[in-house]
């Protein structure tokens, strides 16, 4: 199962990527990598791998790519982006920033890394250009749907969403080394400010959650009476 990206520039710079779900690590990619792509190269403080089983950083290395392909791209330029899920196809005219974001999103919630990993889930369910809300009712559904499942299964169900917070909280950790990992090797912004998008969805989870919930609330509770 795989999602499709074509990225088209004004310029006629066309960028086509193919991203399998469910892929492994793999070491002979990981070793014609660069440097910047390497396991202890501004390592994630929460990191759970070892050097001894991974020599370069999972996530690191399936962006590569893409890092590699939008260096000195102004953040701000005009892109036309489509998407191919396995379910339907997406087209919009957006930002670079924008469309990266989503790029990057997908790749890295799909990567061998343990942490991203706990955003599989969403990946499967790809939404490219979801904007906070759509990020945080689509986050918050999923983990209650796990959490159902916990409780049907003789689990313990996290019904107050502390393992949510928890879980972003990791995953804030992850954004703030990504941020410091590519910082260098990006020579424009657009690369940079696709992060700091992805970085603040993340943030907005782990200390306003309760605010996060308020927004969605009217949405949510627009059919009345109807499901009870």
């Amino acid at each position: 199962m795989a999602i499709e990206y074509r990225i088209s520039l004004d310029d006629n710079h066309q960028f086509d990527y193919r991203i399998e779900l469910d892929r492994a690590y793999d070491p002979a990619l990981a070793d014609a990598a660069p440097s910047w792509t390497r396991l202890q190269h501004q390592q994630c403080s929460n990191c759970p791998l070892s050097k001894g089983g991974f020599s370069h950083c999972p996530a690191a290395v399936d962006l590569q790519r893409v890092i590699e392909d939008f260096q000195g791209l102004p953040a701000f330029k005009k892109a036309l982006v489509w998407v191919r899920t396995p379910e339907r196809e997406y087209t919009k005219q957006v930002s670079l920033e924008e469309g990266l974001r989503a790029l990057l999103g997908v790749i890295m919630a799909t990567s061998a890394c343990p942490v991203l990993g706990k955003l599989r889930p969403m990946a499967h369910n790809h939404l490219p250009f979801a904007n906070n809300q759509e990020f945080i009712l689509r986050a918050v559904s999923l983990y209650l749907a796990r959490q159902y499942f916990n409780f049907r299964e003789g689990r313990h169900a996290d019904w107050e969403l502390k393992g949510l917070v928890r879980m972003f909280q990791q995953l804030q950790l992850v954004n703030q080394a990504f941020w410091q990992r590519i910082h260098a090797t990006c020579e424009g912004d657009s690369n940079l400010k696709a992060f700091l998008t992805f970085f603040s969805l993340s943030s907005s989870m782990t200390y306003s959650l309760e605010t996060q919930l308020q927004k969605i609330r009217p949405l949510v509770m627009s059919a009345g009476d109807a499901f009870e």
